[in-house]
């Protein structure tokens, strides 16, 4: 029963979505833009997460596979905003 549910609300939504007006090209430009960002981001903490991983052993390599997945994630982002 809870799928029938979940399905018609997700039916609804859909319809009611193909309704709503147009995006205009700043609008388009900004999702873009953000989209961007955001796969910059995550791309740049997975890299620097696997390269982090590769150094020290222990409790060292998960605070090396940390530190490497905020580096890479504020490099991410520097390069794709």
């Amino acid at each position: 029963m809870k799928k029938i549910y979940t399905a018609s609300a997700l039916c609804c939504a859909v319809v009611l979505q193909a309704c709503a007006p147009a995006a205009t090209p700043q609008q388009q430009a900004q999702r873009q833009h953000n989209i961007a960002c955001a796969t910059g981001t995550i791309g740049g903490a997975l890299i620097g997460g696997a390269i982090g991983n590769q150094f020290g052993g222990g409790t060292g390599r998960d605070i090396f596979t940390a530190s490497g997945a905020g580096a890479g994630a504020l490099a991410g982002q520097a390069y794709a905003c």
